[in-house]
């Protein structure tokens, strides 16, 4: 019997993925670093906006599940655009750790990666002792 969607028959199972992708390549870019940051930002802002609106001390005559869902979308919208032109410094704050781990992260696969044998680099100071 034919198979509506695949008129071939039944097709094979689904095998499951390898895993997380070890492709971290895209993770040394500024530009996605600092996006990141810009990102986090945001959800920052939108996640503290949202506690604000839930701290009212009232219900307002127009409040309803419509104008919650448009106020909502309103406060996504000036989270991202306070996150872009005047940010409060938490995205920078996280992007300048992760650049820095990052480094630390390169440096220590740079050190590892050196085979054992291998002669290693010379001494700042020319081979010299004091």
């Amino acid at each position: 019997m034919t198979d509506a969607i695949n008129p071939a028959g039944p097709t094979t199972p689904i095998q499951p993925t390898s895993g997380i992708s070890t492709d971290n390549s895209r993770l040394t870019s500024s530009a996605n670093l600092k996006k990141a940051g810009q990102q986090f930002e945001a959800v920052f802002i939108n996640m503290m906006l949202k506690s604000m609106r839930q701290a009212s001390l009232g219900d307002g005559l127009l409040d309803g599940k419509n104008s919650q869902t448009f106020r909502d979308m309103q406060d996504k919208q000036v989270a991202e655009s306070m996150a872009a032109h005047q940010p409060i410094g938490i995205g920078k704050a996280m992007t300048e750790f992760l650049a820095r781990s990052q480094k630390t992260l390169q440096d220590a696969t740079a050190t590892t990666a050196t085979a054992p044998g291998t002669p290693a680099a010379p001494a700042a100071d020319g081979g010299t002792t004091s």
